[in-house]
């Protein structure tokens, strides 16, 4: 018997916009996969929950096998919905494979918060995530969207954002 991945969103800047569920949820399951441990450990602090934690970039395979065993895994990002333009994809791909359900319990999401107030037209966009590292790949990628219409959303560090507008 399988257990469950339930992939549980996470504040995207205040620590108070959690849900109920999303509280429940990180209260209930076996045990959290994190991107970062730290920061979800605030997370968690701030709520006083105790459910044990572990990085999900460095136990993958770990995490497949706790599941797959019967375990519940709740997996969370630093901030807004994992699995978007982050390696947690990997894991729910796995559990997706061998017939591991996967639940979502939704919470905000960085790309659709910005569009939504953005003021650009959102009726019809085209999220393009993060862009490669490397300059020859960054530039085909943004030279494939010359035409696009819709509007564009992109992942971009902080420290690399002016470099990349300009």
């Amino acid at each position: 018997m399988s257990g469950t991945l339930y992939v549980i969103g996470t504040p995207i800047g205040n620590l108070e916009d959690m849900t109920l569920r999303q509280l429940r949820m990180l209260q209930e399951v076996d045990f959290i996969a994190a991107e970062d441990t730290r920061v979800t450990r605030k997370l968690l602090s701030h709520y006083d929950i105790h459910t044990p934690m572990v990085s999900y970039h460095d136990h993958s395979g770990q995490l497949l096998q706790r599941i797959a065993a019967g375990e519940t895994c709740g997996i969370v990002t630093d901030a807004g919905m994992p699995c978007i333009s982050d390696p947690g994809e990997i894991l729910v791909r796995c559990c997706k494979e061998q017939g591991i359900p996967v639940t979502a319990v939704p919470g905000p999401s960085a790309a659709i918060t910005a569009l939504a107030i953005s003021g650009q037209e959102t009726g019809r966009f085209t999220f393009e995530g993060f862009l490669s590292v490397t300059k020859k790949q960054r530039m085909e990628h943004l030279h494939s969207l010359q035409t696009e219409h819709r509007t564009m959303i992109f992942y971009e560090a902080p420290h690399k954002l002016l470099r990349t507008l300009t």
